[in-house]
């Protein structure tokens, strides 16, 4: 059995990581427009300060792939979904970021937070169109600030957490509680649920 690995010492060996900050490039612009803002912020800004980049090959952007091709563990590794809803006719929109070992809760706990009868997958086109990033590089960093924006808590315990750029040629390693601070977030228990 392959030895898992953490993502900040692959990619330090790899690729070399540089701080987001100063490599907003590498990122989606609303990825960089948040870090920037959380910066500015007198609780946020070292936790921005902390957030790194790393380029990588876009044909391995999906979180499966990443991992298997680094053999990255996959409790390190984070995905960000986006789920709807409807309730009397409003669109109600969630993110939610699990790590990549677990399913988020869509049936059952993230319907109830969101108040809707039925949640669902954003298909990919609205998601991409909605989000302005691109599809496999999704991150909750940058969203709009009008969905729901649901960490699971194991996520936000972690000391590093790599996740999406808003692109799909690098990746971010953020600290798990940057995105515990994003506006809006809600540190949610048993988030994410591993598969039996």
């Amino acid at each position: 059995m392959t030895e898992l690995r953490e993502p900040a010492d692959v990619f330090a060996e790899t690729l070399g990581w540089q701080p987001a900050l100063e490599r907003t490039d590498l990122l989606a612009p609303p990825v960089a427009a948040a870090l920037h803002a959380l910066a500015d912020t007198t609780e946020g800004h070292d936790l921005a300060a902390a957030a790194q980049v790393v380029e990588i090959d876009p044909a391995l952007s999906d979180t499966d792939a990443l991992n298997a091709e680094y053999s990255l563990n996959p409790e390190a590794t984070g995905n960000c979904v986006l789920v709807a809803g409807k309730r009397t006719g409003e669109r109600r929109l969630a993110a939610c970021v699990v790590r990549a070992t677990d399913f988020a809760d869509v049936n059952h706990l993230v319907k109830q937070l969101i108040d809707v009868r039925k949640a669902s997958f954003l298909p990919m086109e609205q998601a991409v169109e909605m989000s302005g990033m691109a599809y496999g590089g999704i991150t909750p960093v940058g969203l709009p600030a009008d969905w729901r924006l649901l960490i699971d808590a194991q996520v936000a315990a972690r000391d590093t957490m790599l996740i999406g750029s808003g692109v799909r040629h690098s990746k971010l390693l953020v600290p798990g509680a940057l995105l515990a601070a994003l506006p809006g977030a809600e540190v949610i228990e048993n988030l994410g649920v591993t598969p039996a």
